[in-house]
C-alpha cells in the first residue's frame, strides 16, 4: 500500500480489496462505493454471476480495477481460494468486507435444523473464515508506520442488539457477528490490523423488498426509523470506506451503526 497521500476523494487509491456477496444489495452498493474511492475490487458472488460480471464491467468502464470471483464463503476451501484469486488479480489484499449473509426465517417452533445451520454458516463461520484469510494476508504484507497493515469491516445488522422473533438464527448469527469482531479486533490491533463492523438498519435491496414496495408496508416500516426514511446501499457504503480509511485509522473493535435511528427504540417514544 503507498505511503503517499492519496487524492482527494479517493481515499482507498492504491488499496486492494475483497467483498464478498457482492453481485446484488448492500454488497454491490459496497463494492460500487471502494471503487469510487479508488480501490481495486475483487467482487465476490456464490451464484449471481451475470450480476457480477456487469458490475465489474461498469467498474472497469469507470476506469476502475475489478474482477469477479465465485466463491461460497461458507467452505473453507473457497474462502481460500477467493484470496487467492485477489491476490492474483491485483498483488494482494490490503482491504476485506465480509458482507455475504443469508435469510431463512420461521418461528421457533418450525425452524429446522438445515435452516438454522445454513444461516450460520454463511453469516457467522463465512465471516470467521474470510477474516482469518485476510488476516493471514494482512501478516504477510508490508508495514506502514502509523497506519493499517490491513483493515476489516464485518457486515452485521440492528439485530445484533435488537432480538427478532420469528428470525432466531439470523440475529443469533449477527450476535455472533459482533462478538467475534470484538475478539479479533483485541487479538490483532497490535499487529496493526484494524477490524470493525457496520449494522445497517432498514435498507432498500430485494432481499427485502416486501417490507418497503407498498405504501402501506413503508409507512409501516418507517414508525420504527425516527429519521424517517429507508436506508440505501450507499448508505453503508459511505460508512464501510470510512471505516476501511486511514481517516479512521485509530478505530478498531467498533460496531457503526447505519440505521437511521432504528437502534433507538423509537416504540418507547412517550412511553418512558
Amino acid at each position: 500500500m503507498p505511503d503517499d497521500p492519496t487524492p482527494q476523494g479517493r481515499p482507498l487509491a492504491g488499496r486492494r480489496a475483497l467483498v464478498t456477496g457482492a453481485s446484488s444489495g448492500i454488497g454491490l452498493g459496497v463494492a460500487q462505493g471502494l471503487a469510487r474511492a479508488g480501490a481495486a475490487v475483487a467482487v465476490n458472488y456464490r451464484s449471481g454471476q451475470e450480476a457480477a460480471e456487469a458490475l465489474v464491467a461498469e467498474i472497469r468502464a469507470g476506469g476502475g480495477q475489478a474482477v469477479a470471483l465465485q466463491g461460497d464463503v461458507s467452505k473453507e476451501e473457497e474462502v481460500a481460494a477467493l484470496f487467492r484469486g485477489t491476490a492474483e488479480a491485483f498483488g494482494g489484499i490490503d482491504l476485506l468486507v465480509a458482507n455475504s449473509g443469508i435469510q431463512k426465517d420461521a418461528p421457533v417452533g418450525e425452524m429446522s435444523l438445515k435452516d438454522w445451520q445454513a444461516v450460520i454458516s454463511v453469516n457467522l463461520t463465512g465471516q470467521f473464515l474470510c477474516c482469518r484469510e485476510a488476516i493471514r494476508a494482512f501478516r504477510q504484507g508490508p508495514e506502514r508506520p502509523g497506519k493499517a497493515r490491513g483493515a476489516i469491516v464485518c457486515m452485521s445488522s440492528v439485530h445484533e442488539l435488537i432480538p427478532w422473533a420469528g428470525h432466531v438464527n439470523y440475529a443469533a448469527s449477527k450476535g455472533g457477528v459482533r462478538m467475534m469482531m470484538q475478539s479479533l479486533a483485541q487479538e490483532v490491533a497490535r499487529e496493526r490490523i484494524r477490524v470493525n463492523a457496520v449494522a445497517p438498519g432498514a435498507i432498500r435491496t430485494p432481499i427485502n423488498q416486501e417490507a418497503w414496495d407498498t405504501e402501506e408496508a413503508l409507512e409501516k416500516l418507517l414508525r420504527l426509523i425516527p429519521y424517517g426514511r429507508i436506508g440505501e446501499p450507499e448508505d453503508v457504503a459511505r460508512a464501510v470506506t470510512w471505516l476501511l480509511s486511514d481517516e479512521a485509522d485509530y478505530i478498531t473493535g467498533t460496531t457503526l451503526f447505519v440505521d437511521g435511528g432504528m437502534s433507538l427504540y423509537p416504540e418507547f417514544v412517550g412511553n418512558g
